[in-house]
């Protein structure tokens, strides 16, 4: 497991592969590989000790022929202009598999967020939606969280956004706390669309996950709730890992005991009656189902060749690089690729913008039955193509599926200079 490959890389590679089986004109696939703008700031903000601190920040807009432009924002040190641009494009493409009428965003800002106070990240975020400001708006483009990014900061961007717009406007942002119109399922919504993926998955190839075995890499909200999902489900969660460690304990582990133990330690190592291993050695497990859940290109070509699981169902965005897919298919591998398995944050998002602008509320049941029927069809939608097309990778025939949705909504809008 490297990490190092380009994400901007890795998606252009997913669509040059896609295109071999698509009836567009070479023109448009040059567009649908570059994103239509990316905004490049620098924000300074004041430490709490009265000292002044930069950090690079980034916000792509991909595509927004389908709808406004959406996408999280993500904290991290590792931010990169090529990963967000790619994160925005996996998310045009992840809207159109779904059939969700927005287009693609995504957004990031180099820095360590546990290096920094509750106040300075207040100040952070704020400097960072009024930069934003000009760009973002319910019908042109809506934020979200990502990773080390919640329903608190949401909020801040909420409010910094109505107060220098003398509006309220809650559909500007997804993902907020209920109180500040936020919608039921929305912690909950990556992981259990991760998890309704592996079922279909599962249940497509023949089989059953009562009784099956799975690995989760990744312990944040999604592969957390995916573990406690797939638990409740009859599964054995025989592993599980953060950053850090990983543990393994082959009669199964009790997902809500090992979120605790990381809750109160930091960590998941050391969970009662656990044995450690490394997120490389969890990867390659002999197990039913992998579930990868941390961040880009931590499969590879040389990991994919000793990966053991029968199916992946993708939590993260871009986990498997393009040539370890190739690899994976050799070996029948069945992946359920990230712009279908994890869509249920973008999906629910939508159901939380629907709700804004309608001023409802909905039940966490029928955001999860809503949420539910997505998933489903798409994935239905996914096995259509892979077997009238003959296609041998799923994610090849995910593309195809969106490229196709976004080139029709691009044809039907005309030419505009």
């Amino acid at each position: 497991m490297t990490g190092s490959a380009n994400p901007l890389e890795s998606l252009q590679t997913q669509l040059d592969e896609a295109s071999r089986h698509v009836e567009v004109a070479d023109d448009v696939l040059e567009r649908l590989r570059h994103p239509k703008r990316v905004l490049e700031s620098n924000l300074v903000i004041e430490r709490d000790g009265g000292t002044l601190e930069r950090f690079r920040a980034y916000r792509s807009q991909f595509n927004g022929d389908r709808g406004p432009y959406k996408g999280g924002i993500r904290y991290h040190p590792a931010v990169s202009r090529d990963e967000v641009v790619a994160l925005s494009g996996w998310m045009a493409y992840k809207c159109a598999v779904v059939d969700v009428p927005f287009g693609g965003a995504k957004s990031g800002i180099a820095v360590d967020p546990d290096a920094l106070s509750a106040a300075e990240l207040e100040r952070l975020t704020r400097a960072y939606a009024t930069e934003l400001r000009p760009l973002i708006g319910e019908d042109r483009d809506v934020p979200a969280p990502d990773v080390n990014t919640g329903p608190r900061e949401m909020n801040w961007l909420k409010d910094t956004y109505e107060t220098l717009e003398r509006t309220t406007a809650p559909g500007v942002v997804t993902g907020k706390s209920l109180e500040s119109g936020g919608s039921e399922g929305r912690v909950e919504a990556t992981g259990r669309s991760t998890v309704v993926a592996a079922r279909e998955a599962t249940a497509y190839l023949g089989r059953s996950l009562d009784g099956a075995t799975a690995a989760v890499q990744g312990y944040g909200n999604a592969g957390w709730i995916s573990a406690k999902l797939l638990d409740e489900m009859g599964v054995t969660v025989v592993a599980v890992s953060d950053s850090d460690s990983g543990i393994v304990d082959r009669d199964g582990l009790d997902p809500a005991e090992v979120k605790a133990h990381k809750d109160a330690t930091g960590n998941v190592l050391g969970y009662d009656g656990s044995d450690a291993c490394t997120n490389e050695e969890l990867l390659t497990l002999d197990v039913d189902l992998l579930i990868p859940a941390a961040l880009e290109s931590v499969i590879d070509a040389t990991l994919a060749r000793d990966v053991s699981a029968n199916i992946i169902s993708e939590a993260a965005n871009g986990p498997i690089t393009p040539d370890a897919d190739a690899i994976l298919a050799e070996n029948d591998v069945f992946v359920v690729p990230d712009i279908l398995a994890n869509a249920g944050g973008v999906t629910v998002s939508y159901f939380e913008w629907v709700q804004n602008r309608q001023r409802v509320s909905w039940s966490e049941d029928r955001v999860n039955e809503q949420l539910e029927a997505v998933i489903v069809d798409a994935f239905d939608s996914l096995c259509r193509t892979v077997e009238e097309r003959n296609i041998e990778i799923p994610r090849t025939a995910a593309y195809v599926l969106a490229i196709e949705r976004i080139d029709r909504a691009y044809e039907q809008g005309g030419r505009w200079p």
